[in-house]
């Protein structure tokens, strides 16, 4: 089992990485949240499609978690704007097709999904 105090830390991620997370469902925001800050991640929430735009505006993420649908509004938009800006993008479905997405997404991960995925994830593209 390893401790907090053995885990490999990046430079990216000791300087607590930004890390945005958009999703509609309150409790699986909260969930990917909790799990990103206990390893270092500094993480902004938006459960809106107006939300995610003005925190990037606001403060340029390091990455982007993306729920495919926000309140039964896809995403893909915004999407294609991220990806333009350069921003790593991991699109978050349990409704989508994933192979749809992975050509146009750095990675794609299936809900339910284990919060050690996105930890994973972040580490990836912020690290």
């Amino acid at each position: 089992m390893l401790l907090a105090e053995d885990r490999i830390r990046s430079p990216a991620v000791a300087q607590q990485a930004s890390v945005l997370v958009v999703e509609d469902d309150a409790s699986l925001r909260l969930l990917a949240r909790v799990n990103l800050e206990l390893e270092q991640f500094s993480v902004r929430e938006a459960g809106t499609l107006e939300e995610a735009r003005a925190a990037v505006a606001a403060e340029r993420p390091a990455m982007v978690f993306l729920d495919v649908h926000l309140h039964g509004e896809a995403t893909d938009v915004l999407l294609d704007e991220l990806r333009r800006a350069g921003i790593p993008v991991v699109v978050v479905t349990g409704t989508a097709d994933i192979t749809q997405y992975r050509d146009r997404a750095d990675q794609v991960i299936g809900k339910p999904f284990e919060p050690s995925a996105l930890v994973a994830a972040a580490r990836r593209f912020v690290g």
